[in-house]
């Protein structure tokens, strides 16, 4: 099947074709498609998931994040924000940060799994359930060797590794974060906090 643009509904506004969504048939490629005006929008299991838009400290925590990446990793990674990651051909996912190996098309919006170095979500309200529980299974069954959840309200950074096909914690902090891979970093949470 190729992807068919999908329409805005009567009121104008874009929406999901109501019946793709319980046949839970979107690709990749219909994501690919959608319209300028589309909300941004995640792939799980073949059907289109809305994702809410961040809130001010949740943007600058990544963007802080983004920055600090910039200025402290290695030249063979480079951060991103707001681009996807292609699990499967039903399953897309943008974290709020990642580190791709390089070399990256500028051009790509998406970028398979096994370009990912480190995938980051910032936990907000809506979405505290896919990014403590689904999220974090998925980048792992994507062999996704580093991910990172943070918190708001303190902020307080978690860090795991890929072991065994799951993550297991191996550093937290609300101070200063400390790792060892993918690479040393010592980040002062300080740093990305709004």
């Amino acid at each position: 099947m190729t992807a068919q643009p999908i329409e805005p509904d009567a009121s104008g506004m874009w929406s999901p074709d109501p019946v793709r969504q319980r046949l839970a048939s979107y690709t990749i490629e219909d994501v690919l498609a959608l319209p300028d005006d589309a909300p941004r929008v995640e792939l799980r299991d073949g059907v289109l998931v809305v994702v809410p838009s961040p809130t001010y400290a949740h943007q600058t925590i990544s963007n802080l994040l983004w920055t600090w990446f910039r200025q402290n990793v290695p030249f063979d990674v480079s951060p991103a924000t707001a681009v996807g990651v292609a699990i499967s051909h039903r399953n897309t996912f943008e974290p709020d940060v990642v580190l791709l190996k390089r070399p990256v098309v500028a051009e790509s919006h998406y970028f398979d799994a096994e370009q990912v170095v480190l995938a980051v979500e910032v936990v907000s309200p809506g979405t505290r359930r896919r990014d403590r529980l689904e999220k974090p299974a998925d980048y792992a069954d994507a062999g996704i060797p580093h991910y990172w959840r943070i918190e708001q309200n303190p902020v307080h950074v978690y860090a795991y590794d890929l072991v065994d096909g799951r993550y297991e914690l191996v550093a937290d902090s609300a101070e200063e974060l400390i790792v060892t891979k993918p690479f040393d970093l010592r980040l002062p949470v300080r740093d990305i906090t709004p």
